[in-house]
């Protein structure tokens, strides 16, 4: 910086730390200005000196940035429990939530509806000769909370197990379908029929083993291990049996003729 004579005094005013030659003020003693110089000319002042940027890294007060407005640096990396990668930056310690296993037992308060079961002919069935069972369920979905989410609990039709009422049974991929919607005549053997052997009235069921998953809030997905099982019981089929004779009256002719 350069100023003529007539400023000289104000200068020295206005910089009381800067060393003025043939002094012994020390202008780095509580300031950031170090290596401070004053020097009259005759015809001008010429002033100068070092500055360093509070909070530098200049090797304890000294250093060459000169004028510098520059924010205090810091070399210290990040605190050792945090992880940093190029993408999400720097993150601390974190609890992930991550989704629960859920078992059968989880699920016990989910009830699925039972399934519709009934049998053909109607109630009625012949010895040795096949009765057809047919049992209807479909896709159920149960909103509740679990584990204090609120969650919908899917429930699927994986397969139907018929009993037939005499310790007999069978597992079927599905409910079985009626003689009409077959297109077939009645005591047609089908995938869910069963012929008795000998006469009684039995009392048949059918249980429906659904596959569970469940949805949650956040759209996270579980699968449960197992099945829930939903069963109709109860169902009466009443067995009896066929004779076949050669008469010459109908039982409406003659109410007393064989078979009558």
């Amino acid at each position: 910086m350069r100023w003529v004579n007539a400023v000289t005094l104000i200068l020295v005013l206005l910089f009381p730390f800067l060393a003025v030659p043939g002094t012994t003020t020390d202008c780095g003693a509580q300031s950031a200005w170090t290596h401070c110089t004053v020097e009259n000319t005759g015809s001008s002042v010429e002033i100068g000196a070092d500055y360093t940027a509070p909070g530098g890294n200049n090797g304890g007060g000294g250093g060459n940035d000169r004028g510098s407005d520059r924010e205090p640096q810091s070399d210290a990396g990040p605190a050792p429990d945090e992880q940093c990668n190029p993408v999400v930056g720097c993150r601390g310690n974190y609890r992930v939530w991550t989704i629960p296993e859920v078992t059968l037992a989880d699920i016990a308060s989910f009830t699925p509806a039972r399934p519709s079961f009934t049998g053909e002919p109607d109630g009625v069935a012949v010895v040795g000769m096949p009765a057809n069972f047919v049992a209807a369920a479909t896709e159920q979905h149960i909103a509740g909370e679990l584990f204090g989410y609120a969650v919908v609990v899917h429930f699927t039709p994986a397969s139907y197990v018929f009993r037939y009422g005499d310790g007999s049974s069978r597992t079927s991929p599905t409910g079985g379908a009626s003689w009409p919607s077959l297109g077939q005549a009645q005591f047609t053997a089908t995938p869910t029929s069963h012929a008795y052997a000998a006469r009684g009235t039995y009392r048949a069921s059918v249980t429906v083993r659904y596959s569970a998953w469940v949805e949650f809030d956040t759209g996270a997905r579980r699968d449960v291990p197992g099945f829930v099982e939903a069963t109709t019981e109860g169902y009466g089929m009443r067995v009896v049996e066929v004779h076949t004779a050669l008469v010459d009256r109908t039982c409406l002719e003659d109410p007393t003729g064989p078979g009558c």
